[in-house]
């Protein structure tokens, strides 16, 4: 198991094995970040990653997650933007018994 120097924000340079760090990378945009608990103070880093970084902790056998952006992001955006009055409508409309039916029938189509 590889030794790996990374850097907590707090205490400076620790080592840790490839099992104590974790690779994650965005499907959509190539994005990667790091992460490992520092074994000092027990917070947990968050470091971003460029493609060479990840290559050298994959071939020391860190393991790695692959993720998507949330589909909601290629939605297209229409319609009147939300006001305070509708928050507050909205407010008024959740403390009534039957919110929820007269939600759902606000969107029928």
């Amino acid at each position: 198991m590889a030794l790996i120097r990374a850097t907590c924000s707090d205490c400076g340079d620790v080592e840790l094995r490839s099992r104590d760090l974790k690779v994650r990378m965005c499907r959509n945009t190539e994005a990667a970040t790091y992460l490992f608990r520092c074994p000092t103070c027990a917070m947990i880093e968050v470091r971003p990653a460029e493609s060479h970084v990840v290559d050298v902790l994959l071939a020391a056998g860190v393991n790695s997650t692959e993720w998507d952006l949330p589909a909601e992001l290629h939605e297209r955006v229409g319609g009147p933007a939300i006001t305070h009055d509708d928050v507050l409508d909205f407010h008024d409309l959740l403390s009534t018994a039957d919110w929820f039916s007269t939600l759902a029938s606000m969107t029928d189509r």
